[in-house]
């Protein structure tokens, strides 16, 4: 994250720097150019098994583990459609009895306050 706050500082959000990987003129390079880079990269850090494409599902996850709703993700993502969303993430949104279980837990610490922490050996 500091990397990517570092670029954004260094480069902006607009024009040509505004990509991580830069491509031709103000777009971003074309997908087989970053697929390779892709690969050089988990090559050099010795690492494998990790797709480009997980790095999408990792942010997604990461969007609704921040509370954002299905639209917000999905228009993030670029999906056409919510349902196509839902049909990935859905398993990663509190359910109700989630949901019930935090607010329970928010209501005794407000009542009996935080619980102590416990002391390992």
């Amino acid at each position: 994250m500091n990397v990517l706050a570092k670029h954004v500082a260094d480069h902006g959000t607009v024009g040509k720097s505004r990509w991580l990987f830069a491509g031709e003129e103000e777009g971003p390079p074309h997908q087989n150019t970053v697929g390779h880079w892709w690969r050089k990269t988990l090559r050099d850090a010795g690492l494998s098994g990790i797709k480009l494409h997980d790095l999408r599902h990792f942010y997604a996850s990461g969007l609704v583990a921040a509370g954002c709703d299905v639209v917000t993700v999905q228009r993030s993502l670029g999906h056409a459609k919510a349902t196509t969303t839902l049909n990935t993430y859905a398993h990663l949104w509190p359910t109700a009895e989630d949901r019930t279980r935090k607010a329970a837990e928010s209501i005794m610490f407000a009542s009996l306050g935080e619980p102590a922490a416990t002391v390992s050996e």
